[in-house]
């Protein structure tokens, strides 16, 4: 038999190879695309929390220009990415404040309702860049990584109104008339996440302090890692929460269920959920266990870790991901 030329060999080979290149999965690609998507995350996020602590700043009840001004960004925001934005008005003290919420409603499931929410105000004279532009910021980058998907329940997304004192554990507080119009309608949450604050962290010794004690056993004492926070009642679907948020980063998550009588355990907006008898949980880190600027004049966004607020939004998403496919 006659040899094949040396061009045909040539040729051969070059074909084998560029088959096997393009039938060999690429690892390089899916992690450059994990890559870019951490980088958008971290970008839209820095965004959002420059306008509402940075241009609009300190959002207190009386601020209402200010609180105007968040309200109509949220809303430009997730009108953006195409969503039908439904506003809950009510009055206070004379004065009209405004829940702004959107909905992703489920294909095969749509009666079972997955709430997350964040309050969008602050307590007079702090820019809240923490607390809370952080978990608005957030939130919309849940509203938009959600925006395209066909999830099998339903999303409900809220921004909150009036979470600080003087209405804080009030009947006022905008995440309680949210809840109390769901149990009002008989809907079927199957429980609601809550973020309040979830942009500080750090890495030195004994930053991280514990309203008891023996808390310092258990958990570690660098605040580098975010924390998820239930009542006894809601365990089930904290579990289920912690498990796939550690899915999708490699961020450190720590949990606690336990009961209001620990000081922070009801801090925010899950507690009206809990008052209504709906599974809710809170994302935290920590507040004023950690962050020092908390409620004062200092919680500014260079304070702020965006690159570790990306991976909780991230694990959030893989979390959210799991519970509006899963049944329950």
């Amino acid at each position: 038999m006659k040899k094949p030329s040396r061009i045909f060999r040539v040729t051969a080979l070059s074909l084998v190879v560029l088959l096997f290149l393009s039938a060999a999965p690429d690892h390089n690609y899916g992690a450059q695309s994990a890559r870019d998507m951490k980088r958008d995350i971290q970008n839209h996020l820095k965004s959002t929390v420059g306008f509402l602590a940075g241009k609009t700043g300190s959002r207190g009840y009386m601020q209402l220009d200010n609180l105007q001004s968040a309200a109509d960004f949220i809303k430009a925001e997730l009108a953006g990415y195409g969503y039908d934005v439904s506003v809950q008005r009510y009055t206070a003290k004379g004065n009209s404040y405004e829940n702004i919420s959107v909905i992703k409603r489920g294909e095969k499931t749509p009666e079972k309702i997955i709430v997350v929410g964040a309050h969008y105000d602050t307590v007079l004279g702090t820019p809240g860049a923490d607390d809370n532009a952080s978990g608005v910021a957030g939130l919309l980058e849940l509203a938009r990584l959600f925006s395209d998907t066909s999830p099998a329940k339903t999303l409900n997304l809220v921004a909150f109104t009036l979470e600080e004192p003087p209405f804080f554990r009030s009947g006022l507080m905008g995440s309680h008339m949210y809840a109390e119009q769901l149990k009002n309608e008989n809907s079927d949450v199957e429980g609601m996440i809550c973020l309040e604050m979830i942009g500080y962290f750090s890495d030195e010794p004994d930053s991280q302090t514990f309203p008891l004690p023996f808390f310092s056993l258990i958990y570690p004492d660098r605040g580098n890692f975010i924390t998820l926070v239930s009542n006894i009642q809601s365990k089930g679907f904290l579990n289920r929460i912690k498990g796939g948020f550690k899915k999708g980063t490699d961020l450190p998550v720590e949990s606690l269920s336990s009961f209001s009588i620990i000081p922070g355990v009801d801090f925010s907006d899950h507690r009206s959920f809990w008052k209504f008898g709906f599974d809710a949980i809170m994302v935290t880190d920590t507040a004023f266990y950690r962050n020092p600027h908390y409620h004062g004049p200092g919680d500014i966004p260079s304070t702020l870790d965006y690159e570790r607020m990306a991976d909780v939004v991230i694990g959030l998403n893989a979390a959210l991901k799991e519970l509006l496919t899963t049944a329950y």
